[in-house]
């Protein structure tokens, strides 16, 4: 299975300026500077100022015409976050 298809089967959530949890991620209305998105686990593992952060880094950031913006220190994800299987088939 590609790696696509791995991204696409988690849960995929898009988190707004003031920290809250704004719903499915690609909703967005704004496509030039869209919202930072995180796997919903990873999401809810952060405080509400921990999300806010990484939110305002995104927006600040893609304002100026960045369209890859990398995350804060907590807003980053890891492989314990996601639902990636290793080849045997166990999650890593």
């Amino acid at each position: 299975m590609g790696e696509l298809k791995k991204w696409l089967d988690e849960d995929w959530v898009r988190i707004g300026l003031d920290g809250s949890i704004k719903g499915a991620c690609g909703t967005s209305k704004n496509k030039k500077n869209p919202d930072r998105c995180l796997p919903r686990k990873k999401a809810m593992s952060m405080t509400k100022a921990e999300r806010a952060k990484t939110a305002r880094k995104k927006k600040r950031e893609g304002s100026k015409g960045k369209q890859f913006v990398a995350n804060t220190k907590a807003g980053r994800v890891t492989k314990k976050y996601t639902k990636r299987k290793n080849k045997y088939g166990r999650k890593k």
